[in-house]
């Protein structure tokens, strides 16, 4: 019990609450103070960006490229068209969807936001456009050339910024989060929006439950085997990824499910659930894209242009690849494409960091259950390829 109290989700909750409540009773003189630690915050956050880009998407390109086998690659285009099919089906829900939830962007009689008492620029070391073109070639140049040291280098590389993210991004998030509702709440919008969110998280639940049941069927049809046959066993592990928002802290409860499943070839399961904990985040990418479309009607009050948003699906689908093992790190990952392709700001950020983060422990579970579904298409792969079952297969 304590330790879901202490949890990210429970004090970014709490940020939000305590935001929301001192926004409502706040003076100009104490907004000024909240408002320019916000800002201050906010550089810091950004300015990491560029270094979980590189921490995260490079030593996983690496990674890769060492142990490029056949059904390594197969697993990987699966876990990508997955996760960007998720995107455009989100996507899609999005623009049918979100011109019907009332959301009213601009709201009369707001207060205007005090001044900040000062404004301390921290400038990222690249711009995030720069650092994804920067960790793909050095990622592939590195695997290409068998660069042991540059490959090593990497490695420890995405230790240190894994360490900027967990004692340094993660606890501040609440109090960065709590400052921004704390704004909002000042100016009177956020009682007009909260009730969209809330019935936006419901919609996004949904859109897990019907991308799991297309995943399974297209499955089931490809390895010509009955999907239930898996489902029925995952219970467990959805229940597990649900309590512990991690598919690392899932994936022994993921394999005890999963070798249970008589339709699934034992080495296949060793082999590809492991691997798709790790690169196939389907649930989480569908919940991003639908939240970034809503936040952006809701602050910005337009939803992002097609082209723009086909971008943004194709592009976060890579990043997802390299996510880090955090609460909410899909969306941590992915902050440069947010800022850079989307165009949100500060505030915006802080609205997708929020509601992603309080919902995590679905759209984790909509990936760990989704794992089953990939490695019933390689058992299916397997079959028709005739790729031979062997002993004590390891993945990386």
């Amino acid at each position: 019990m304590s330790n879901f109290l202490s949890s990210l989700p429970m004090r970014l909750l709490l940020g939000v609450v305590l935001g929301i409540g001192v926004g409502l009773y706040a003076d100009e003189s104490l907004m000024q103070v909240i408002l320019t630690c916000k800002s201050l915050l906010g550089y810091l956050i950004t300015f990491c960006v560029p270094l979980i880009i590189i921490g995260f998407i490079a030593p996983s390109i690496t990674r890769l490229g060492q142990n490029a086998s056949v059904m390594l690659r197969v697993a990987i285009t699966l876990a990508y068209i997955s996760s960007i099919g998720a995107a455009f089906f989100s996507t899609a829900a999005g623009y049918t969807l979100i011109p019907y939830l009332n959301i009213t962007p601009t709201v009369e009689g707001l207060k205007e936001l005090p001044k900040l008492l000062f404004d301390l620029k921290i400038d990222p070391i690249m711009s995030v456009m720069s650092a994804l073109v920067f960790s793909v070639l050095i990622g592939l140049a590195a695997a290409w050339t068998k660069a042991v040291t540059v490959t090593a280098f990497l490695e420890e590389f995405q230790q240190i910024v894994l360490s900027i993210v967990t004692k340094v991004v993660i606890p501040l998030l609440p109090i960065f989060i709590g400052c921004t509702f704390c704004g909002l709440s000042y100016e009177g919008t956020i009682t007009k929006q909260l009730p969209v969110f809330l019935l936006v998280v419901v919609i996004v639940m949904i859109g897990h439950y019907i991308w799991l049941a297309l995943l399974y069927l297209l499955a089931g049809a490809y390895a010509k085997a009955n999907p239930l046959e898996i489902l029925k066993h995952y219970g467990p592990a959805y229940i597990t990824a649900v309590g512990t928002m991690s598919s690392a802290a899932t994936l022994a409860v993921a394999l005890e499910c999963a070798l249970k499943a008589k339709v699934l070839r034992r080495d296949l399961v060793n082999f590809g659930i492991p691997l798709f904990a790790n690169i196939h985040l389907c649930g989480s990418v569908l919940t991003e894209v639908f939240f970034v479309m809503v936040v952006s009607q809701v602050l910005y009050g337009t939803l992002p242009a097609f082209g723009t948003m086909v971008l943004f699906c194709l592009l976060l689908g890579i990043f997802a690849i390299g996510a880090p093992g955090v609460p909410g790190g899909t969306v941590m990952a992915s902050l440069g494409l947010i800022i850079s392709v989307l165009g949100f700001d500060a505030t915006g950020t802080a609205l997708m960091l929020t509601i992603f983060a309080l919902q995590d422990s679905f759209g984790t579970a909509c990936n760990v259950t989704g794992d089953g579904a990939l490695t019933l298409f390689l058992t299916g792969y397997a079959k028709k390829h005739a790729v031979e079952e062997v002993e004590n297969i390891h993945v990386l």
